[in-house]
């Protein structure tokens, strides 16, 4: 592995531990990490057999769900364990009953990467997406130790695919096949002269899908929404909550209820939406306490429900598309058979670009935009209705990724 690479590790270490007293969120992955090994003695016997499962994040936590649950159904009489990098996927899934042992990823370094392929020595990896570690596979390879990419998506400007990329490409040379989301992502891949590919398509679409097998009831949104139309705004950002508090406060009907789930649920960015509306509101911490049927707005200060709240909505919004943060996930309401609107910066996301195609999916730029789509979608339901159907069958027909994976796999 390059000697730039490994000195990049280095300095990260370094420079993570000089920035954590002053960043909650750095500060719970350095604490984190310092356990990681800790925790793996304490769970892990050198007599086990292991499958490893790692993720970046939340997000793809989400996406590789719907194949660590095949896989732990399959490997009943293995231990799994599931890693994160980042705090936010780790924080909110430490206790995910798809694993026996859930960590932060040690960071990358050679020493690391042998000590923790060592211990662990599982008999198959699962990557999801992006997040490759050279060292880390690197000591998998060497090993001969099974690893597979799923619901990989590439782009041409990514270091793998640039002349000054050697040491990174070799790192994909480790998995012995990788499933990509499309066919740019693996014509990539060729270019490298990796042939080891197969177009799966996202597993998202299996994940989300499997939302409509449930129960999604949620009895405090029933006596909140009533019979009204109701508008779902999820994962909200403050550039987005701005459009939507100045929409319920001069354009929207009392006929019309808006729940707004922020990203940010800390107190003082709830405080602040609440402050900024000009009708009632009610918290989902006051749900006992409050008569949901009076109020217009629900903001939801809690997670883990904002899929089953999708069921709820005739519109959704899907925020982080309007300022400097990522687009959440538009899949979860289109499974519901919902129109949704989103922010303009979605380059990155193909999802939005495909449902926007479809006409399922609606961007906008501003307020006034924002207020005019949204308008036209409340008064008219037959667009309501055929853009929410064009929403769901589209994630019908693109499902079947986690099939494909597992019949590689041959269970």
């Amino acid at each position: 592995m390059s000697f730039t690479y490994n000195t990049g590790i280095t300095l990260a270490q370094f420079g993570l531990q000089c920035i954590a007293p002053f960043n909650d969120k750095i500060k719970k992955g350095v604490e984190g990490r310092r356990e990681t090994f800790s925790i793996l003695e304490k769970h892990i016997s050198p007599k086990d057999k292991t499958l490893w499962f790692h993720c970046a994040s939340l997000g793809e936590y989400e996406q590789g769900l719907p194949v660590f649950k095949v896989l732990r159904d399959h490997y009943k009489d293995h231990k799994i364990v599931l890693s994160f990098f980042s705090p936010s996927g780790y924080e909110i899934r430490k206790n995910s009953p798809i694993a026996d042992v859930v960590i932060y990823l040690p960071l990358d370094s050679k020493h690391n990467a042998k000590r923790f392929i060592d211990f662990v020595k599982p008999e198959l990896t699962v990557f999801v997406k992006y997040d490759i570690w050279p060292n880390l596979l690197s000591e998998l390879k060497k090993k001969q130790l099974r690893a597979i990419l799923i619901s990989a998506a590439f782009r041409p400007n990514q270091s793998y695919f640039k002349f000054y990329g050697k040491h990174l490409r070799q790192a994909l040379f480790a998995f012995e096949h990788i499933f990509t989301q499309n066919e740019a992502s693996k014509k990539l891949l060729e270019s490298i002269n990796y042939n080891k590919v197969t177009i799966s398509g996202d597993t998202r679409f299996d994940r989300v899908s499997s939302q409509l097998d449930i129960d999604n009831t949620l009895e405090f949104i029933e006596d909140f929404k009533q019979d009204k139309l109701c508008v779902v705004a999820g994962s909200t950002w403050p550039e987005g909550e701005a459009l939507l508090i100045n929409y319920i406060n001069n354009h929207a009907s009392q006929d019309v209820k808006f729940i707004i789930a922020p990203h940010n649920i800390k107190p003082n960015q709830i405080k602040n939406i609440q402050e900024k509306l000009e009708v009632e509101s009610i918290l989902f911490s006051e749900k006992e306490q409050r008569d949901l049927k009076t109020a217009q707005v629900f903001i939801v200060n809690t997670i883990g429900i904002l899929t089953k709240i999708y069921n709820y909505a005739d519109i959704a919004y899907v925020g982080g598309a309007l300022g400097n943060t990522g687009l959440h996930n538009t899949l979860e309401p289109a499974v519901f058979s919902v129109p949704i609107i989103i922010g303009n910066i979605y380059d990155k996301f193909p999802e939005a670009k495909a449902l926007i195609d479809n006409n399922g999916m609606f961007s906008i730029a501003n307020q006034t935009e924002f207020d005019t789509i949204l308008t036209e979608l409340i008064k008219d339901k037959a667009k309501r209705e055929l853009t929410g159907n064009n929403n769901a069958t589209y994630i019908k027909n693109h499902k079947g990724a986690v099939n494909k994976i597992i019949n590689y796999l041959g269970l």
